[in-house]
Parts: C-alpha cells; structure tokens; sequence
C-alpha cells in the first residue's frame, strides 16, 4: 500500500468527490491562489476552476452562510476556516442556521455540508491559532463531528463527509497535514460514527482521537515494555460517539483513560466519563482518568507551551499511577 501525507489524502478525497459529483463545490480565504495555507487544495484550481474552488473575502460569516443558502439550494459545498479558531466569527451561522434547518423545516431540506476547520496545538503560534474546539460542537444537536488522527481515514472520512446529507464539522490537526501513512488506492470509506479498537489490550481502555490518538500509540508502546497492556480506541467521531464500542473495551479491560489536547474542562472526556458512568460504572476497578491541557489559553512562550502540551509521556504516567 502506498504512503502519503494526510494533506495529499484529503486533497485525493475532494478531487475524488468533485469530479464524481459537479454539486461538490469548496470556497474560502486563499484556496485558490494559495492552494490552503497547508497545501490541501493545490492543484484543484487548476482542474475544476473558479466557479467551483472560490476565493472569499476574509468573513468566516459570509463563507459559511454562502454554503447554507448553496446547500439548501441542492449544492454540496464544503466551507475552508483557515483556521479552526475563526469558527466563533460565524457561529450564529453554524448552530443557528446549518444545524437546525433540517429539524426547523420538518425534514423537508437537508443542509448537506462540510465545515473543514483546521485546529490543535503548531509551534508557538499562540492563544488565537492553537485551540482545540471540538467539544463546543458536541453540544449541537444537527452536526456531526468528525475528527482523523491518519492519512487514511482523514480521506475516507472527508468522503464521507462530503456525501453526507447532513452538516458535518471536519477537523484536522494542523500538526498532522505532512505526516505520512498507508492509504488505499482503491476507493473507500470511512464511517462517521463509528471508533476503531487499533491496538487490543486487557489492562486499561485508553481512548482517544486525532493527533493526541498517535501520542496515545506511543504511550501504550511505552507501557508495553512495562507490562501493561492498553487497549487504544481511536474514536474518528466525536458526535455521534460510538458509545457502544467504549462500552465493550472497558468491559474487558475494566480501567478507562481518556486523552485529548484540549482543555480537560468541559471536554470529550468529561462526556465519554459521564457514559461510562451512567452505563458502565459496573465494569470499572479504578476511578476514570481524564488526561487533557490546563484550563488556560494555549501560551505562545516556548517553556510555557510544553508545558501545556499532552504528551505521550503524560499520558503513560497517567496510567502507571492506575496500577
């Protein structure tokens, strides 16, 4: 199986879906002159032109309210944020009007969007470029919210994003665009809402998603040599949760560990906590562990930055101390 970046595979999904379906349009700040400020829309310019890969003004409102309207009138657009960050300039537009249409309307529209937001945790680039947003979205019913932690199902999940008949949240660490990994050639899909057991164990469930999910590998590696077998569960959605595959691994692990680089409060943790609670709390030999950053703006100042990181170090001590 070929290796490539996360970028190149989510570019692969677009130019994939755009060249199946002409309703697949994407518009947002320096896409088309730029190819994305992480180079995931390169080349797409050039073979599907303006009408369909728009440069917008910067107004995260327009963008977003642009896609609604064309995704009410039957289009299937994709709306860029740049950055993840920017969501709160248009979030009237987001949980007022994209998440809600569909139920205010009696089923009669479908709003069949994606939101693609870059997030998470780049070199000092300080409290307004750096946050970890995901878990505002949670809260919204209407939205699904995915979130890859590889190259292979950032392209198969942005697919299925993309064909979804309902709004969807696509969030992609920063940090992940030019990390590489297997990806078939052949098509595929990932499914929203559904998590994936990748490494079995029968110690300690730790859960966790996106680019946090690979310091979580390298934590049960690292436990590993240790004795302690960790099962990693890679969630992939965070709304809907995959509830029932949480459930099953900390029934036969009977510990629970949640890591994420957001702030630990009000987190997905908390709410993957709450589930278990309510309908595991059986299962469980130890209290739940949730492992997540300060409840702080993420610092721009080097030493201060490392130290608001989750690292996979963190993330092994927080299990050794389980044991």
């Amino acid at each position: 199986m070929r290796e490539i970046t996360f970028s190149q595979a989510t570019l692969e999904a677009m130019d994939e879906e755009m060249t199946r379906d002409e309703t697949v349009f994407v518009m947002g700040e320096d896409i088309a002159r730029q190819g994305g400020i992480f180079g995931q829309f390169k080349g797409l310019p050039a073979k599907f032109g303006s009408d369909r890969v728009k440069d917008t003004p910067i107004t995260e409102t327009a963008i977003v309210g642009a896609c609604v309207g064309a995704a009410l009138a039957g289009m299937r657009p994709i709306a860029d944020m740049h950055f993840a960050d920017f969501v709160g300039v248009c979030m009237d537009e987001i949980f007022n009007q994209m998440a809600k249409i569909h139920y205010m309307f009696g089923g009669q529209k479908t709003v069949p969007m994606v939101l693609r937001a870059p997030d998470g945790l780049i070199n000092q680039a300080a409290a307004q470029h750096s946050q970890s947003l995901e878990s505002w979205f949670m809260h919204v019913p209407g939205l699904k919210v995915v979130i890859p932690s590889n190259p292979a199902d950032a392209k198969g999940l942005l697919k299925s994003a993309i064909r979804d008949d309902n709004p969807v949240i696509y969030f992609e660490h920063k940090s992940l665009f030019s990390r590489k990994g297997p990806v078939p050639e052949e098509e595929y899909f990932t499914p929203i809402g559904k998590a994936k057991v990748v490494t079995e164990g029968s110690d300690v469930t730790l859960v966790s998603y996106s680019l946090c999910f690979n310091h979580a590998l390298e934590a049960a590696q690292m436990l590993g040599k240790e004795g302690i077998s960790v099962e990693c569960v890679d969630l992939r959605t965070i709304s809907p949760i995959d509830k029932d595959t949480i459930l099953e691994s900390v029934a036969k692990t009977s510990r629970l560990v949640i890591a994420h680089e957001a702030v630990k409060q009000g987190g997905v943790g908390a709410e993957i906590s709450a589930i278990v609670a309510e309908e595991g709390i059986d299962y469980l030999d130890a209290p739940i562990v949730r492992v997540g950053a300060p409840f702080t703006p993420v610092p721009f100042a080097k030493p201060l930055e490392m130290a608001y990181r989750v690292t996979p170090q963190k993330i092994a001590d927080a299990i050794r101390k389980m044991f």
